[in-house]
């Protein structure tokens, strides 16, 4: 089961590091989203810099990734093969391997994820999310509030369903990893929040 494990690991990997929104950009635009705007891959900074339809090929991209890895772990290592494909697909998304090392933050493939999973905490963390946007218009604010309800979401999730112990701890504490990783890359996001000075969805730069 190692060697199947280290191949979920592997996919998941190589797959989140595949960066739509890099490649539009650089093949397309002959650009690099990372040079604009917030220098960030995800779809709100391609969205914002290079036009909604990138911005909306990036976010089913981005989403699809964390779908597609998480049912190839479960399918290869069942449910410790799906957490780990999952886990790994955020890091190569986060950090690529295509791209030096330097990717988006991983929301929505956090999102892919726990739709391919957990389809009833999905729907809660997008309601949250959609509920926090309408009234902030701080789309950092939202992402960063689903990232930390998602662990407690999946933990409540496995518990109800009657998981056994270690797979309700694997689970966990790779939510918890995902979950980590997407905050500590916002802690540019937490700083303008702090100061009052975080971009909201819709004004002018």
């Amino acid at each position: 089961m190692t060697v199947t494990y280290l191949a979920c690991l592997a996919l998941g990997y190589l797959i989140g590091s595949l960066s739509v929104s890099i490649l539009i950009s650089k093949y397309i635009f002959h650009q690099d989203v990372r040079t604009l705007g917030s220098g960030n891959a995800g779809a709100a900074n391609a969205a914002r810099t290079l036009g909604a339809g990138v911005g909306l090929l990036t976010l089913l991209g981005d989403f699809l990734k964390g779908v597609i890895s998480m049912l190839l772990g479960s399918c290869l290592g069942g449910a410790t093969g799906l957490a780990i494909a999952g886990a790994a697909c955020m890091i190569g998304h986060c950090f690529p391997i295509y791209f030096g090392f330097k990717g988006g933050k991983g929301v929505l493939v956090g999102a892919g994820a726990a739709l391919a999973t957990e389809p009833l905490v999905c729907a809660a963390l997008l309601v949250i999310f959609l509920i926090e946007v309408a009234v902030t218009h701080i789309v950092s604010l939202g992402s960063i509030i689903i990232a930390a309800l998602y662990p407690v979401g999946t933990l409540i999730n496995l518990i109800a369903h009657g998981a056994s112990l270690p797979t309700i701890v694997f689970s966990t504490v790779c939510c918890v990893i995902m979950a980590a990783m997407v905050i500590w890359l916002h802690r540019s996001n937490i700083e303008r929040l702090k100061n009052g000075t975080e971009y909201r969805f819709g004004e002018k730069k």
